[in-house]
Protein backbone atom coordinates (compact mmCIF):
# COMPACT_ATOMS: atom_id res chain seq x y z
CA UNK A 1 0.00 0.00 0.00
CA UNK A 2 1.42 3.38 -1.01
CA UNK A 3 1.61 6.09 1.65
CA UNK A 4 -1.08 8.37 0.19
CA UNK A 5 -3.40 5.38 -0.16
CA UNK A 6 -2.70 4.35 3.45
CA UNK A 7 -3.49 7.90 4.56
CA UNK A 8 -6.81 7.75 2.67
CA UNK A 9 -7.72 4.36 4.13
CA UNK A 10 -6.88 5.52 7.66
CA UNK A 11 -8.85 8.71 7.17
CA UNK A 12 -11.82 6.66 5.91
CA UNK A 13 -11.56 4.38 8.96
CA UNK A 14 -11.77 7.38 11.28
CA UNK A 15 -14.44 9.19 9.25
CA UNK A 16 -16.66 6.12 9.18
CA UNK A 17 -16.72 6.13 12.95
CA UNK A 18 -17.24 9.90 13.19
CA UNK A 19 -20.37 9.44 11.10
CA UNK A 20 -21.65 6.79 13.55
CA UNK A 21 -21.51 9.05 16.61
CA UNK A 22 -24.96 9.55 18.08
CA UNK A 23 -25.89 12.87 19.68
CA UNK A 24 -25.75 11.29 23.16
CA UNK A 25 -22.21 9.89 22.68
CA UNK A 26 -20.08 13.03 22.37
CA UNK A 27 -19.27 13.03 26.09
CA UNK A 28 -18.45 9.28 26.22
CA UNK A 29 -15.00 8.31 27.41
CA UNK A 30 -12.39 6.78 25.12
CA UNK A 31 -9.29 4.65 25.66
CA UNK A 32 -7.44 8.00 25.69
CA UNK A 33 -8.41 8.52 29.32
CA UNK A 34 -8.18 12.31 29.25
CA UNK A 35 -10.34 12.61 26.12
CA UNK A 36 -14.04 12.26 25.52
CA UNK A 37 -15.33 11.33 22.07
CA UNK A 38 -15.66 15.05 21.31
CA UNK A 39 -12.10 15.74 22.51
CA UNK A 40 -10.76 12.94 20.31
CA UNK A 41 -12.59 14.16 17.21
CA UNK A 42 -11.52 17.73 18.00
CA UNK A 43 -7.88 16.58 18.22
CA UNK A 44 -7.91 14.95 14.79
CA UNK A 45 -9.97 17.73 13.21
CA UNK A 46 -7.37 20.21 14.43
CA UNK A 47 -4.57 18.08 12.96
CA UNK A 48 -6.34 17.99 9.62
CA UNK A 49 -6.91 21.73 9.66
CA UNK A 50 -3.16 22.19 10.15
CA UNK A 51 -2.15 19.75 7.42
CA UNK A 52 -2.95 21.83 4.30
CA UNK A 53 -1.05 24.77 5.75
CA UNK A 54 2.01 22.71 6.63
CA UNK A 55 1.96 20.83 3.33
CA UNK A 56 2.00 24.18 1.51
CA UNK A 57 5.12 25.16 3.45
CA UNK A 58 3.70 27.32 6.23
CA UNK A 59 5.67 27.57 9.46
CA UNK A 60 4.16 26.95 12.88
CA UNK A 61 4.33 30.69 13.51
CA UNK A 62 2.41 31.42 10.31
CA UNK A 63 -0.37 29.04 11.31
CA UNK A 64 -0.30 30.44 14.83
CA UNK A 65 -3.12 29.64 17.23
CA UNK A 66 -5.96 29.67 14.69
CA UNK A 67 -6.72 25.98 15.37
CA UNK A 68 -6.40 26.04 19.15
CA UNK A 69 -9.36 25.13 21.33
CA UNK A 70 -12.67 23.85 20.04
CA UNK A 71 -12.54 23.57 16.26
CA UNK A 72 -15.75 21.51 16.04
CA UNK A 73 -18.35 24.15 16.76
CA UNK A 74 -22.03 23.32 16.66
CA UNK A 75 -21.71 20.70 13.90
CA UNK A 76 -18.75 18.45 14.76
CA UNK A 77 -19.31 15.98 11.94
CA UNK A 78 -19.40 18.71 9.27
CA UNK A 79 -16.31 20.31 10.82
CA UNK A 80 -14.47 16.99 10.61
CA UNK A 81 -15.62 16.44 7.03
CA UNK A 82 -14.36 19.86 5.89
CA UNK A 83 -10.98 19.42 7.60
CA UNK A 84 -10.56 15.88 6.27
CA UNK A 85 -11.42 16.90 2.71
CA UNK A 86 -8.90 19.74 2.79
CA UNK A 87 -6.11 17.57 4.20
CA UNK A 88 -6.81 14.78 1.69
CA UNK A 89 -6.62 17.25 -1.18
CA UNK A 90 -3.32 18.61 0.15
CA UNK A 91 -1.84 15.11 0.57
CA UNK A 92 -2.56 14.35 -3.08
CA UNK A 93 -0.92 17.46 -4.50
CA UNK A 94 1.78 16.62 -7.06
CA UNK A 95 5.23 16.07 -5.58
CA UNK A 96 4.06 16.77 -2.01
CA UNK A 97 5.98 13.72 -0.75
CA UNK A 98 9.23 15.22 -1.96
CA UNK A 99 8.89 18.23 0.36
CA UNK A 100 9.46 18.93 4.03
CA UNK A 101 7.04 20.36 6.58
CA UNK A 102 7.56 22.47 9.65
CA UNK A 103 6.60 20.59 12.81
CA UNK A 104 7.26 21.03 16.51
CA UNK A 105 10.22 18.66 15.98
CA UNK A 106 11.72 20.89 13.27
CA UNK A 107 11.74 20.41 9.52
CA UNK A 108 10.35 16.96 8.81
CA UNK A 109 10.20 15.03 5.53
CA UNK A 110 6.62 15.02 4.30
CA UNK A 111 6.50 11.24 4.08
CA UNK A 112 7.40 11.02 7.79
CA UNK A 113 4.72 13.60 8.64
CA UNK A 114 2.13 11.61 6.67
CA UNK A 115 3.17 8.35 8.37
CA UNK A 116 2.60 10.06 11.72
CA UNK A 117 -0.82 11.31 10.60
CA UNK A 118 -1.72 7.86 9.27
CA UNK A 119 -0.74 6.28 12.56
CA UNK A 120 -2.78 8.83 14.49
CA UNK A 121 -5.85 8.29 12.30
CA UNK A 122 -5.55 4.52 12.61
CA UNK A 123 -5.18 4.25 16.37
CA UNK A 124 -7.77 6.94 16.99
CA UNK A 125 -10.25 5.17 14.70
CA UNK A 126 -9.93 2.24 17.11
CA UNK A 127 -10.21 4.57 20.12
CA UNK A 128 -13.30 6.22 18.68
CA UNK A 129 -14.91 2.87 17.90
CA UNK A 130 -14.36 1.84 21.51
CA UNK A 131 -15.75 5.15 22.76
CA UNK A 132 -19.00 4.79 20.83
CA UNK A 133 -19.36 1.01 21.00
CA UNK A 134 -18.87 0.53 17.25
CA UNK A 135 -17.02 -2.16 15.33
CA UNK A 136 -13.32 -1.58 16.05
CA UNK A 137 -11.91 -3.80 13.28
CA UNK A 138 -9.47 -1.93 11.05
CA UNK A 139 -8.24 -2.58 7.53
CA UNK A 140 -5.70 -5.41 7.87
CA UNK A 141 -3.22 -4.04 5.32
CA UNK A 142 -3.33 -0.62 7.01
CA UNK A 143 -2.76 -2.21 10.43
CA UNK A 144 0.25 -4.11 9.10
CA UNK A 145 1.79 -0.96 7.61
CA UNK A 146 1.18 1.13 10.73
CA UNK A 147 2.45 -1.63 13.02
CA UNK A 148 5.74 -1.79 11.12
CA UNK A 149 6.13 1.97 11.39
CA UNK A 150 5.24 2.12 15.10
CA UNK A 151 7.33 -0.90 16.15
CA UNK A 152 10.46 0.79 14.85
CA UNK A 153 9.78 4.00 16.79
CA UNK A 154 7.83 3.16 19.93
CA UNK A 155 10.88 3.23 22.20
CA UNK A 156 11.70 6.80 21.15
CA UNK A 157 8.14 7.91 21.99
CA UNK A 158 8.33 6.83 25.63
CA UNK A 159 8.35 9.62 28.18
CA UNK A 160 7.48 12.37 25.70
CA UNK A 161 3.69 12.13 25.97
CA UNK A 162 3.04 10.64 22.53
CA UNK A 163 1.70 7.25 23.67
CA UNK A 164 1.41 5.37 26.93
CA UNK A 165 3.96 2.59 27.40
CA UNK A 166 3.19 -0.62 25.52
CA UNK A 167 1.10 -3.26 27.26
CA UNK A 168 1.35 -7.00 26.82
CA UNK A 169 -1.05 -8.21 24.12
CA UNK A 170 -3.15 -11.26 24.93
CA UNK A 171 -1.80 -14.68 24.00
CA UNK A 172 -2.59 -15.43 20.38
CA UNK A 173 -3.28 -11.77 19.61
CA UNK A 174 -3.75 -10.71 16.03
CA UNK A 175 -1.79 -7.86 14.50
CA UNK A 176 -4.46 -5.26 15.34
CA UNK A 177 -4.39 -6.26 19.01
CA UNK A 178 -0.60 -6.14 18.90
CA UNK A 179 -0.74 -2.64 17.40
CA UNK A 180 -3.06 -1.16 20.01
CA UNK A 181 -1.09 -2.86 22.80
CA UNK A 182 2.14 -1.45 21.35
CA UNK A 183 0.55 1.99 21.56
CA UNK A 184 -0.38 1.60 25.23
CA UNK A 185 -3.97 0.45 24.89
CA UNK A 186 -5.61 -2.62 26.39
CA UNK A 187 -6.78 -4.67 23.40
Amino acid sequence: MELAEAFDVAQDEFAGRVHRIRADQWDNGTPCVDWSVRDLVNHLTGEHLWAPWLLRGATLEEVGDRFDGDVLGADPVASWDRAAAASRTAVHEPEVLEETVHTSGGLTPTDEYLRQMTLDLTVHAWDLARGIGADDRLDAELVELVYGYAADRVDSWQGVGVFDPPVEPPTGAGRQQELVALLGREP
